[in-house]
């Protein structure tokens, strides 16, 4: 049973997460530890890892980690992968009420069945890749967080379509991402600075970004634009000398500087959940202009904190509106300054610390 025959102590809150490579999810479970850190988290690792970037993070924030992966990711000894699952909801069971949570793990799934009905369990989605295999666990399960409005609506919409009682309904809970929040610091640039940030993957259609820049270039317009992340899968930066390419970007530092120096970020994606940098941008103050897909709607309220595209079906539309949004920008500094303050505003109501922490506290410990 090695590594569980080590654990002198009770731990009230255990996390079931996959590792602790680099991501957003990975991130959340961090800032769980965080927040509850007198609770003595115990993480709980279950697959092989690809960088374990994020590890120390865990142990700075007072969790206690055990990685299984070794015993129970490994399908040519599957009857150990099972063998852990009864020594785990062993050790749950003998302690009165702890919380248990399902941080995108698969390895929660399979032994959340095996947990007395005192223990609250509860899992957190960030997508909904496992709806279908998860829904016949359900009742097993007091409580789901969802970080979008989205995905929230995807899991309503399978309960309706299968008739769940509505006291399953009640179970589903919404709760923001956290982000730090800067310190405001406004910028005086003399040329608007539009920026985009994120990867060159199909559904972000960067090459959108790329014709808007293009075409205010002819206009002569006062924009400038900067590209962060592997955009050269998409297009040619060098045919596109007057905007500015970093590349991908590993400095946290590097980062900061971009999102202080920018006025605008810049989203043309087919389809979207609430990418990382939208909270950060809206956080630092700046405006978010970006087609109006799945969850970027439920922040974004166009012309109050920030601008929607319409995703029409003739992207030449989306390009013609882009550059109007933009020319509207870079021709009145006090409409980016108003715009960024509300966008700012919203970021420290909903993505703060402090409301994360409590809203996790509500619906994981009911305090």
């Amino acid at each position: 049973m090695y590594p569980f025959f080590f654990i002198k102590e009770k731990h009230e809150f255990i996390i079931f997460a996959p590792s602790a490579d680099i991501g957003g999810s990975t991130q959340v479970n961090i800032d769980l530890c965080m927040c509850f850190a007198d609770k003595k988290p115990l993480v709980i690792f279950s697959k092989k890892p690809k960088n374990n970037q994020y590890l120390q993070q865990f142990k700075n924030a007072g969790a206690y980690t055990i990685d299984l992966h070794r015993y129970i990711d490994n399908k040519l000894f599957h009857f150990i992968n099972f063998f852990y699952r009864g020594v785990i909801a062993g050790y749950i069971n003998k302690m009165d009420k702890p919380v248990i949570v399902g941080g995108e793990s698969l390895f929660f799934y399979k032994v959340v069945p095996f947990i007395k009905k005192e223990v609250r369990s509860v899992d957190i989605c960030h997508l909904n890749t496992w709806f279908n295999y998860t829904q016949g666990l359900i009742k097993f399960i007091d409580a789901r967080i969802f970080s979008t409005k989205k995905i929230m609506k995807d899991a309503e919409l399978l309960y309706r379509n299968n008739n769940l009682d509505k006291d399953y309904f009640s179970r589903l809970h919404f709760i923001d991402n956290k982000i730090n929040i800067p310190s405001y610091r406004k910028n005086n640039n003399q040329v608007l600075s539009v920026v985009y940030i994120g990867r060159g993957a199909p559904q972000k259609r960067v090459y959108l970004i790329a014709a808007i820049a293009k075409k205010l270039h002819e206009l002569n317009m006062n924009v400038h634009f900067s590209f962060v992340g592997d955009v050269e899968k998409v297009f040619n930066p060098a045919d596109y000398s007057f905007c500015t390419f970093h590349g991908n970007i590993h400095d946290k530092n590097k980062m900061e500087e971009i999102y202080s120096n920018s006025d605008v970020l810049l989203l043309t994606s087919a389809y979207e959940g609430l990418p990382i940098v939208v909270m950060q941008m809206m956080a630092h103050g700046k405006v978010v202009v970006s087609t109006a897909v799945d969850a970027i709607p439920d922040y974004i309220t166009n012309e109050e904190n920030g601008f929607l595209l319409s995703n029409h079906l003739d992207e030449n539309e989306i390009v013609a509106e882009g550059v109007a949004v933009l020319n509207k920008l870079a021709n009145n500094r006090t409409l980016v300054d108003e715009i960024g303050n509300k966008s700012r505003q919203y970021a420290e109501k909903h993505f703060s610390g402090k409301t994360f922490c409590k809203e996790y506290a509500r619906i994981l410990f009911q305090e």
